[in-house]
């Protein structure tokens, strides 16, 4: 392995993590090529803004409605092939848009029922692959190995994949998503390479433990119920939820309007509005280089605070900044405590959820996260209406504030809940297994 290889994907991680994150990687490239294109064939179709707002909400919503029985499944069967079917599901719904686009019977209908199914299979192949990690490798290498794939969303996802789309679709518009299809069946087959896994045993909350791994028999409303409860009963894992959902809150508000402030407040323009992400992104790629020596030598519950009170000082930042370049270094160290904090955060998630109950947790989780955003943008578009494009940085500032405020003795106690992983047999030798 070359020195390189073993800096991307150290060896003690093993083969099946190599090809989890090969098969992630791949994946963003393709939704980062969307990410770009799908915007611009809507925008092609209509000039609504509600039709054009109305593609990146259909691909929140299947997590609010479908999120928890995405985990609930994940936590039933095999997960590396609820991944690929998932993948391949993603892979035909694309195609057949294809075939419209070349056909010439695409309709803005059509793009946008593909959005919602899209995104609809998007959750379960996400909520899947975020069980496979904590399968894989031990507990102590779960930060680096979530520092790794969060590494492949900002490079494939936020910085390679955009710009690849927009320069496919002006070649033509079918071209983004005929790759996007092929990035997607290459992720399916790099998933395949995994070694087969064990379908998750029944949880210990009334199980039956002479069961083992048998499926599980109970209705999936009974494990939703399970899983949220568990959630809401372990203090750590409950507090860090609300703390996720509070942020997000906060920080979509002003997210919902960035483009209006960018372009009308401070006059950038359209080219400045896309170096804001840009410059998140590249702020989030420096940290993966010094994440490693982060985890070393600074506490998790220490990193959690810094990331957390850096977010308030971005808010008032931004509140009273005039500045574009001053903005653009302020997105730039967003991105980069943003992507310590969500590292952060899911390793500690991961080491205290039990394997069987890692899907509907972190269900609980993700409906959290995209349960915020969609709050927070419906109120920061409120709040710009009634007092302007910089109003919303001073609600996300102040609640933001007091969030923190209320949960900073609490962090320290998240941080050091005991895991309840034990060490898992993760592949070490320099082959790993073989993909049954």
């Amino acid at each position: 392995m070359t020195a390189l290889g073993e800096l991307i994907a150290p060896r003690r991680l093993g083969r099946d993590f190599r090809w989890l994150m090969s098969a992630a990687w791949t994946s963003n490239i393709g939704d980062g090529i969307a990410l770009a294109a799908s915007p611009l064939l809507i925008a092609s179709m209509t000039s609504s803004p509600v039709l054009v707002a109305s593609g990146a909400m259909l691909q929140f919503l299947p997590w609010l409605l479908f999120g928890l029985h995405a985990g609930a499944i994940a936590d039933r069967v095999e997960r590396r092939m609820l991944v690929m079917l998932a993948h391949g599901v993603r892979a035909v719904i694309v195609l057949a848009l294809v075939a419209f686009l070349v056909t010439g019977t695409a309709n803005i209908a059509i793009v946008l029922a593909v959005s919602f199914l899209y995104g609809t299979a998007e959750v379960f192949a996400d909520t899947s692959t975020s069980t496979l990690l904590p399968m894989m490798v031990k507990p102590a290498d779960l930060g680096i190995g979530n520092a790794r794939l969060q590494a492949g969303f900002l490079v494939a996802n936020q910085l390679a994949g955009p710009p690849l789309g927009a320069f496919l679709f002006a070649v033509g518009h079918f071209w983004p998503f005929l790759v996007q299809v092929l990035a997607v069946s290459l992720a399916l087959l790099l998933v395949a390479r995994i070694a087969r896994q064990p379908v998750p045993p029944r949880s210990s909350a009334g199980a039956d433990p002479s069961a083992g791994s048998e499926p599980r028999k109970s209705h999936v409303g009974h494990d939703i119920a399970e899983g949220v409860g568990w959630a809401w009963r372990n203090k750590p894992v409950r507090t860090l939820i609300i703390i996720i959902l509070a942020f997000n809150v906060t920080w979509a508000a002003p997210w919902g309007i960035l483009v209006l402030y960018a372009t009308e407040h401070l006059k950038m323009g359209p080219v400045g509005f896309g170096a804001l992400t840009t410059a998140s992104a590249l702020g989030g790629l420096a940290a993966t280089l010094s994440f490693g020596w982060l985890e070393r030598h600074v506490s998790f519950a220490t990193l959690m605070k810094i990331c957390l009170s850096l977010e308030v000082l971005m808010h008032l930042a931004f509140a009273l900044t005039t500045n574009g370049v001053v903005a653009l270094g302020i997105m730039f160290g967003f991105g980069a405590y943003a992507f310590v904090w969500g590292t952060i955060s899911t390793t500690v998630r991961q080491r205290l959820v039990p394997h069987e109950l890692q899907g509907r947790v972190g269900s609980v989780n993700m409906v959290g996260v995209f349960g915020g955003m969609v709050i927070g943008q419906a109120v920061g578009g409120l709040i710009a209406q009634a007092w302007g494009l910089t109003a919303p940085w001073w609600f996300a500032f102040g609640g933001a504030a007091l969030t923190l405020l209320l949960m900073w003795r609490q962090i320290s106690h998240i941080a050091a809940a005991k895991p309840v992983l034990e060490d898992a047999p993760a592949d070490e030798s320099p082959a790993g297994d073989a993909a049954q």
